[in-house]
């Protein structure tokens, strides 16, 4: 399935920092960054589980937000990307 991992941080304190980069290390982990806060990722329901239960353990629900967009298969038709965009297609090749 191929997910879209969105968060906003509290990063006023430096716990907030910390939790920042714990979690753009966890999402790291299942997909890449396409914006500061927003990750692709491609992932099987066991997958998503992990990735899903890793951030809510990481958030503060009090201070953060954390989004997950599950999105039909087919990324190709539904998204358009503009300016810098350092994506890659990991099901392409990758040897250039």
């Amino acid at each position: 399935m191929w997910i879209l991992v969105v968060y906003d941080v509290n990063t006023e304190t430096a716990p907030g920092r910390r939790r920042l980069r714990k979690i753009a290390q966890t999402c790291t982990d299942y997909g890449q960054r396409v914006q500061k806060s927003v990750f692709e990722c491609t992932v099987n329901e066991v997958q998503f589980e992990r990735l899903r239960r890793r951030l809510l353990e990481q958030i503060n629900e009090k201070e953060d937000s954390l989004r997950f967009y599950r999105l039909p298969e087919g990324k190709s038709a539904i998204v358009e990307a503009h300016g810098s965009n350092n994506v890659v297609d990991f099901k392409g090749p990758l040897v250039f």
